[in-house]
């Protein structure tokens, strides 16, 4: 019964051993393309933010706990502020930044690969002033003549935004002494007396500012012509400080503040894995979605209000929303099937030529347990022609045996049934040679016998 149970319509056993070559190419072909065409997002990103107790860096710090959900490691790198962070973005030391609008502009950021992931919050030019007794408040720029001004450290937003707003004023550039402090040295400074004022540009929730909005002694610098500077400058928007924003009990301010905004946009490198810039979008809509001091809710984050030309995934996503499988699943798992579409592509361009290759493989590999016996059947053959006149009966005893020998492996050899006709017809040929050489045998043994 194990015998019978050996011949069957179909060996899998075979089948495994055609197709297994064919299996693992097409595996390792999917493989290959699901790794180098579309790899997996790195588990690290670096982050360029901003100065010591600057908005950047708190929103720095909010973003690495967001991604850090999804198991992604957000690097902070601390700079002078938005030039430098422009800076470490083109030098590749930096993966995405945050960059204020104005400080480069579409064809400097195509130029060196570079584009927005959206605008994300105002941040207003802030001039603090020192008042001092019996001098009149400062109402124009023209008034700085003279003055000690911290401009903001090298590589930072302000310095270059405030110059460009003196010379709208007709200030050269050496009428102000210009200090380049980073923020909060500049502060200390201001507060002990030793400078007139400082500048930086930042969202209100930086802790500086809120500190200096409550200092007494230090005041606020209105910009009256706030609408005139946005038309001078395209960059800049209009932006009120209401009256009693800071503190309605102490009403603090006093009054309504004019002042000028660009805006701080999420900038990264055009290198920069597509399921990452999905996430920092997605992050950023949930940081600063609220209302706030100059915005409204849901103003922010948003593809308007930037230079810098727009990634197509974010912008799809400000109009769309996240992507459908982001919505129901986790990071990782939806970015797993976004990318399986390489891996279909790869499996279509290999199986269906390989399809092809495989059956023929599988016929050859059955055929060929019978077919390599027709050699051993012609090596006895060509024994039995060429065998010595006088060694004639002992070499066709000799191959007799080995007939009976090849006999006895080809009874063995199991094959399916629909080839069976192959292994029937090798028996038949097998006992055709017998016949032949006993034809042989029996025509040589009178001859043997005659005496000389």
């Amino acid at each position: 019964m194990s015998k019978i149970l050996k011949f069957t319509q179909f060996s899998v056993r075979d089948l495994i051993v055609t197709a297994a070559p064919t299996i693992l190419l097409i595996v390792g072909a999917c493989l290959l393309a699901y790794w180098l065409v579309d790899p997996a997002p790195p588990r690290t990103v670096r982050l360029a933010t901003g100065q010591e107790n600057s908005a950047y860096e708190e929103f720095g710090k909010k973003y690495a706990t967001a991604l850090a959900k999804h198991g992604i490691k957000v690097e902070l790198i601390p700079s002078a502020g938005s030039g430098d962070n422009l800076r470490l973005l083109k030098d590749g030391k930096a993966d995405i930044a945050f960059v204020q609008s104005g400080s480069t502009n579409e064809e400097a950021a195509e130029r060196e690969g570079l584009s927005s992931l959206g605008s994300l919050f105002v941040e207003p030019l802030w001039l603090f002033l020192r008042e001092t007794k019996g001098q009149p408040p400062i109402t124009q720029l023209t008034q700085l003549r003279g003055k000690k001004i911290n401009y903001g450290p090298r590589g930072a937003g302000a310095p270059r935004l405030f110059r460009q707003v003196l010379e709208l004023n007709g200030v050269e550039k050496g009428e102000v002494e210009r200090f380049s402090l980073a923020n909060t040295p500049a502060t200390v400074e201001l507060l002990e007396g030793r400078i007139d004022g400082l500048v930086f540009t930042s969202a209100p929730e930086a802790p500086l500012i809120q500190m200096l909005l409550q200092t007494p002694g230090i005041k606020l610098f209105n910009f009256s012509q706030a609408e005139a500077y946005a038309r001078k400058l395209p960059f800049l928007t209009h932006v009120v400080l209401p009256q009693g924003i800071v503190d309605l009990g102490r009403n603090i301010p006093a009054e309504n503040y004019n002042l000028i905004a660009p805006t701080a946009t999420l900038v990264a490198r055009d290198n920069l894995h597509p399921a990452l810039m999905d996430l920092f979008v997605q992050s950023a809509s949930a940081i600063h979605s609220g209302a706030g001091w100059f915005q409204q809710q849901g103003q922010f984050p948003s593809a308007k209000y930037t230079e810098i030309p727009v990634d197509e995934d974010a912008a799809k996503f400000y109009k769309n929303g996240p992507p459908f499988l982001q919505r129901y699943m986790t990071f990782w798992l939806a970015n797993f099937f976004d990318r399986m579409w390489v891996v279909v592509v790869a499996l279509g361009a290999l199986i269906l030529p390989l399809s092809k290759v495989v059956p023929p493989l599988y016929v050859w590999r059955i055929r060929s347990r019978v077919y390599r016996w027709y050699g051993q059947l012609r090596a006895v053959e060509q024994r039995v022609e060429e065998a010595p006149e006088a060694t004639r009966m002992q070499v066709y005893e000799e191959q007799l045996t080995r007939l009976n020998q090849i006999e006895e492996l080809v009874n063995q050899v199991s094959i399916p049934l629909s080839f069976a006709d192959g292994l029937y017809g090798l028996r038949s040929h097998i006992q055709f040679v017998r016949k032949r050489i006993q034809f042989l045998t029996a025509e040589a043994a009178p001859s043997e016998a005659v005496p000389v």
